[in-house]
């Protein structure tokens, strides 16, 4: 048996924990349990349950299944590594045979809340509470047509000043500068440098036009005397008029019965089917609560560095209660939407080994129908083009009775490196 010091050493070095408080450490120490195999023994079974997470202490261990099986060093189990819950909750989704005698340290599934980085204060329950998505879309006056935006330090940033902050912000202060009674249906936007995190950025509004039913705004946002970002929206009076729809949605389970993008990610850490430096990748990301609930229709093992489709489906809806205020649920859903759509035009070219990133060149939208951000609404997106390192992709937006409330475009750079990072929000 290994003293409590060389058992806290190994802890220390384990991906998945890496991201964890040493009070949460000490607390692991205390309820793992030590488990020996003999070569040739399988620690789990394909189908069945398993008993927690485990981390390999001494020896090695390989993952047989559909996309693990032979003997790729990705599916090979060694010190440090960690397997256990997966996509498919508590039923496993591989065998997991000892090659060598094999000794590993099992948290048990009952415990496996210690796992959780969340604190009280950026509990779900408190973006509930609390709404952050308002928290960053508010829009500090200066004058009578400039105001000022922050970034949150609970908000998503991938790096930098995330594509649908700018966007959800622009769209916000123009809204700011129309009269109440006209609504944003559509907005054309460019993304021009890559925005500060640390410092604030100035909004000024142009005000374009202003008839009796039309308004029409410009916007530029400013950090450190340079524009960042420009976009122009057309406000539009309510009307009655000629109504149709060609789209339908395409059937989708109920959200209810998805798992969440946090859940999935929690999941996915633990699952030895997929390669070992994507899971100690999302293991050590510091993956804050989005203040977008996102529920994936079709989930899968793609990563990173796998080739799929280039289109996505997911449901998503603001976390928390929003007002009632038509421009603050448009604001919201302009600021969603450019959350994962990007990087879908890179998904056919994707392979191992491949860094790539994704970088917003403009983003277009339209609004057909009232809605409600806080209500589910479900984004169906595809690329039907990439060409000279552009990647263009179309979407659509229908809300839980079918109907086609928004639709928009986007095209973005598509960049291949060996040392950056994938970046789904970023600018040139």
């Amino acid at each position: 048996m290994m003293n409590t010091e060389s058992v806290v050493e190994f802890l220390r070095n384990v991906p998945l924990l890496q991201r964890l408080p040493s009070s949460s450490l000490k607390r692991i120490l205390q309820v793992v349990v030590l488990k020996r195999y003999e070569r040739g023994d399988y620690v789990v079974r394909e189908d069945q349950a398993v008993d927690g997470v485990y981390f390999v202490l001494e020896g090695q261990a390989q993952v047989l299944g559909s996309a693990g099986e032979g003997s790729s060093p990705e599916f090979l189990l060694k010190r440090f590594d960690f397997f256990g819950y997966g996509i498919f909750g508590n039923v496993y989704s591989a065998d997991v045979v000892a090659v060598s005698e094999l000794t590993y340290l099992l948290l048990m599934s009952h415990h496996c809340a210690l796992l959780e980085t969340k604190s009280i204060c950026d509990s779900d329950k408190e973006l509930e509470t609390h709404c952050l998505v308002e928290h960053i879309l508010y829009m500090e006056p200066l004058d009578l047509n400039v105001f000022r935006g922050f970034t949150p330090p609970k908000a998503p940033t991938f790096g930098k000043v995330f594509g649908g902050q700018l966007v959800g912000q622009a769209l916000a202060a123009a809204s700011k500068t129309v009269e109440f009674f006209k609504i944003v249906h559509n907005l054309h936007s460019y993304f021009l440098l890559v925005g500060d995190l640390d410092i604030p950025i100035i909004y000024e509004v142009d005000r374009l036009r202003d008839g009796n039913n039309f308004a029409t705004r410009k916007v530029n946002a400013r950090q450190k005397g340079k524009t960042i970002f420009t976009l122009f929206a057309s406000f539009q009076r309510e009307q009655q008029g000629f109504s149709h729809q060609e789209s339908t949605m395409p059937h989708v389970p109920a959200p209810e019965t998805l798992l969440s993008r946090d859940e999935m990610l929690e999941r996915r850490i633990t699952d030895p089917l997929l390669p070992r430096n994507y899971r100690n990748k999302v293991a050590t990301q510091n993956n804050a609560p989005w203040p977008i609930d996102i529920r994936f229709c079709e989930p899968n093992y793609s990563t990173e560095e796998t080739k799929s489709p280039p289109r996505l489906k997911y449901l998503f809806r603001a976390k928390g209660k929003l007002s009632d205020d038509p421009a603050l649920h448009r604001c919201v859903v302009a600021y969603a939407s450019d959350l994962i759509f990007a990087c879908i035009s890179l998904n056919p070219h994707r392979r191992r080994g491949m860094s790539v990133a994704a970088l917003s060149l403009d983003h277009s939208m339209w609004f057909h129908r009232p809605l409600r951000a806080d209500e589910w609404l479900l984004f169906v997106m595809v690329s039907p083009t990439a060409s000279q390192n552009r990647g263009f992709t179309s979407a659509e937006m229908f809300n839980r009775k079918g109907e086609l409330v928004v639709s928009l475009t986007q095209e973005a750079l598509l960049k291949e490196a060996v040392t950056i990072k994938a970046s789904f929000g970023a600018k040139l």
